[in-house]
C-alpha cells in the first residue's frame, strides 16, 4: 500500500479522544522508526512544524534537534514564542539562529517579488546547511508535511516552510508523522499535545514572511512599520472577538509615500493597507464586513503608534480577481 495515500477507512480526527489515539500511535511508530538516533527538524513556528516538534519531543525527547531560523521577516513576537514554548516549556533541544542581518542585507534593493522569494528561500537553505554541518549524528529529517501537500505535489513535498531543502541532503529517511492529516486535524492534534491556541490556530503565513507584505524593495524602517501595524491589527481583532471568525488578516506597507500633515508641517509618510478575507479553500475569498468602530480604533492606533505612517486603507477586493497576498 502507498504510504502517501490516506486510507478511505481512516477516521477524521475531530475530537480530543481521536487526537490522543493518533498521538499514541505515532509515538510508537516514530520510536520504532528512529530507535536511538537523532532527528533534525526545521521549526518555523507555523502550525505544521510546531505540531510535529511537540509530537516528536513526546516520542523521542532530546533525540530531536530543532533549528529555528529567524530571517528577520517574522511577525512581532513569533520567534520569542517559539523559544518560550519549545525551549523553556517543552525543554526541547532547540537551536535558535538570528539571521536577520544576513537576510535583510541580501534583500537590499530587490523589488521584484519572485526574486525576493528566491533569495529568502535560498538563504534559508544555506543557513540550514551550515547548522546541519555542525551537528553530529543526524540520521533522520523530520518535516511538517500534511496531506494537502501530498495531493498538490503528487506525493513529493517539493517545498519547506521557507524554501526547498536540497535534494542531496543525506538522511536514512524522513519522519513525517502528520502527512496523512488535513490542516484542521493537525490543529486538533496540536491542542491535544498542549500547544497554545496562539500557535495551533495561527493563520496561514507565507514562507517569505513579511517580505511579501513589505512591498517592493524591503527597508528596515518600513519593515518595522509593517510589523508594528500588523501587531496592532491582530491585537484589536483579538479584542473584538474577530480572530476566530475572520480566516486571515494582516497589514501591507507599499513602497511609496503619501502626503500628510503633522504639527502644521507637510510630510511624506507611508500608507498602511489592511487585508482581511474569509474562505473555505483559499481559491475563492470574500471580504468580511468589519464593524466601523473596530476599524476606527485600529486606524487611530496605527496613526498614533507607528512611526512613518499617515494613512490607513482597507482592501475591499475579493478573490478572484485579487489574490490574498499583494505580492
Amino acid at each position: 500500500m502507498n504510504s502517501n495515500v490516506r486510507p478511505e477507512t481512516m477516521e477524521r480526527i475531530t475530537t480530543p479522544a481521536l487526537a490522543e489515539a493518533f498521538i499514541a500511535e505515532q509515538v510508537a511508530l516514530v520510536r520504532e522508526q528512529v530507535g536511538n538516533k537523532k532527528v533534525l527538524l526545521a521549526l518555523s513556528g507555523g502550525v505544521d512544524s510546531s505540531v510535529v516538534a511537540a509530537l516528536l519531543i513526546k516520542a523521542i525527547g532530546k533525540q530531536l534537534v530543532c533549528v529555528h531560523v529567524n530571517h528577520g521577516l517574522m511577525r512581532k513576537g513569533e520567534s520569542e514564542q517559539v523559544i518560550e514554548i519549545f525551549r523553556n516549556q517543552l525543554d526541547a533541544n532547540l537551536i535558535y539562529i538570528d539571521a536577520t542581518d544576513r537576510f535583510l542585507d541580501k534583500l537590499v534593493g530587490v523589488a521584484e517579488p519572485e526574486k525576493k522569494r528566491k533569495i529568502i528561500g535560498e538563504e534559508f537553505v544555506r543557513v540550514f546547511e551550515e547548522e546541519k554541518a555542525k551537528i553530529e549524528g543526524i540520521s533522520f529529517l523530520a518535516q511538517g508535511t500534511i496531506y494537502p501537500d501530498i495531493l498538490e505535489s503528487d506525493g513529493v513535498k517539493a517545498h519547506h516552510n521557507v524554501g526547498g531543502l536540497p535534494e542531496d541532503f543525506e538522511f536514512e529517511g524522513l519522519v513525517e508523522p502528520v502527512k496523512l492529516l488535513y490542516k484542521d486535524e493537525v490543529r486538533e492534534v496540536g491542542r491535544a499535545l498542549g500547544l497554545p491556541s496562539g500557535m495551533v490556530d495561527r493563520q496561514p503565513f507565507p514562507g517569505p514572511g513579511l517580505g511579501v507584505r513589505c512591498l517592493g524593495a524591503i527597508t528596515r524602517n518600513r519593515l518595522h512599520a509593517l510589523r508594528e501595524s500588523d501587531a496592532i491589527l491582530r491585537e484589536e481583532f483579538d479584542n473584538a472577538g474577530l480572530t476566530g471568525k475572520v480566516w486571515q488578516f494582516f497589514t501591507v506597507v507599499p513602497d511609496f509615500t503619501s502626503t500628510g500633515v503633522k504639527d502644521g508641517k507637510r510630510l511624506d509618510y507611508w500608507p498602511v493597507i489592511i487585508r482581511a478575507v474569509n474562505t473555505v479553500d483559499a481559491m475563492v475569498c470574500t471580504v468580511p464586513e468589519i464593524d466601523w468602530a473596530v476599524l476606527k480604533k485600529i486606524t487611530d492606533r496605527i496613526l498614533n503608534e507607528v512611526d512613518g505612517v499617515c494613512r490607513v486603507c482597507f482592501d475591499m477586493s475579493p478573490k478572484p480577481i485579487a489574490t490574498i497576498e499583494w505580492e
